[in-house]
């Protein structure tokens, strides 16, 4: 039988941590993640936890349709292959379907996995996908990494390195240098993304690393550039194990 946890209030970032240590764990579940980014001063798409089909559902239609609902689990952390993932549920009907099948996908897989609820989020109109991420180097510390998202980092590995802290300048040449940079511009005439606010990212991201030395890496993909700004749709952090006794 799955175990229903209780539902666990916001918290700050340095509490976060704090509590995912004292539970000795490495990976942040995915709310988790995204709360610390949004306390870094990023965009991030609306996520709330629901612990039960009538709150997901109420969730659902607070935000308007469509929404993606995930699992919520520290033990299940590959969520798709437990079936723990429904995208672009259309009404509260299919958000209560998704809510029931996802329960018993996962309770068939992970039949002895502890559960938080589902993660009910809003969906992010398309945009330029790009990734931001983060790793501890043995002899030079935080590095951090910019790219392409989707299939460009995961085939072509387009992507820009710089050791933290970051200066403006670091920020500009880092996004600028990698060769798939002409479709930030709106190449043949796509939508062309705001420059200055991916920079801004990347150095909000380089002070909030120095800020908490407590994580060793981080996903942030993808993000959604546009236009007029830009959304981290996904996130993923682990802490330094050495830290977590």
């Amino acid at each position: 039988m799955i175990v229903l946890r209780e539902k666990v209030t916001a918290l700050n970032s340095k509490e976060i941590i704090q509590k995912v240590m004292s539970e000795e764990r490495r990976l942040l579940t995915e709310k988790e993640s995204k709360d610390l980014i949004k306390n870094a001063g990023l965009n991030v798409v609306d996520t709330r936890l629901a612990t039960s089909k009538e709150e997901a559902i109420g969730i659902g239609d607070q935000f308007g349709y469509p929404v993606v609902v995930k699992i919520a689990s520290k033990e299940v952390t590959h969520k798709s292959d437990a079936g723990g993932v429904k995208l672009g549920i259309q009404s509260s009907e299919e958000l209560g379907n998704a809510y029931d099948e996802i329960y018993a996908s996962v309770a068939d897989k992970f039949p002895k996995a502890a559960i938080d609820g589902v993660t009910v989020q809003q969906s992010a109109r398309q945009g330029v996908e790009v990734i931001i991420g983060m790793f501890t180097d043995a002899q030079f510390g935080p590095v951090l990494m910019f790219g392409l998202g989707g299939i460009f980092v995961e085939v072509i590995k387009d992507v820009s390195f710089r050791i933290v802290p970051l200066a403006q300048k670091d920020s500009k040449r880092m996004i600028r240098e990698i060769k798939g940079y002409p479709l930030l511009e709106g190449y043949r005439g796509q939508e062309r993304v705001d420059i200055t606010i991916l920079e801004s990212i990347v150095l909000k991201l380089s002070e909030f690393i120095q800020q908490y030395p407590e994580i060793k890496e981080f996903d942030l993909n993808p993000i959604f550039a546009y236009c007029d700004g830009a959304v981290v749709v996904d996130a993923r952090i682990i802490l330094n194990m050495k830290d977590i006794k």
